[in-house]
């Protein structure tokens, strides 16, 4: 699972510096993980993904943002609790969701919203 930058995120996900309106630059869905070190429900969150990671390989990306260190990136989204998922289909607008979800309801979302299949 990479963690993502500012730089980074903007050249994989949304450059929102150049772009107004929403506009994924990736080449398949992913799900973005806003976390914290000190954030006990994050660490619950963390197995998941890294099971998730597995199962969908090849067929989504999963990413990370520290909350503490992009500070930028956490505004631009805002960001108020943690953990924060943003689930990002190629071709709709990202929705997120709040709090540590289940490994069934990340299933649930990679298929509806993300229109991907295990």
């Amino acid at each position: 699972m990479e963690h993502l930058t500012l730089e980074t995120f903007k050249t994989k996900v949304f450059d929102f510096e150049k772009n107004k309106e929403w506009k994924f630059e990736g080449d398949k869905p992913c799900i973005i993980d806003f976390y914290a070190d000190w954030c006990g429900p994050c660490k619950m969150v963390a197995p998941v993904l890294e099971e998730l990671a597995k199962d969908y390989d090849g067929k989504l990306n999963i990413y990370k943002v520290d909350t503490e260190a992009e500070r930028e990136l956490s505004s631009v989204f805002g960001i108020r609790s943690i953990p924060s998922i943003l689930f990002v289909p190629m071709d709709a607008q990202p929705q997120m969701a709040a709090g540590a979800l289940p490994k069934n309801a990340f299933e649930k979302a990679i298929e509806d919203v993300l229109g991907v299949k295990e």
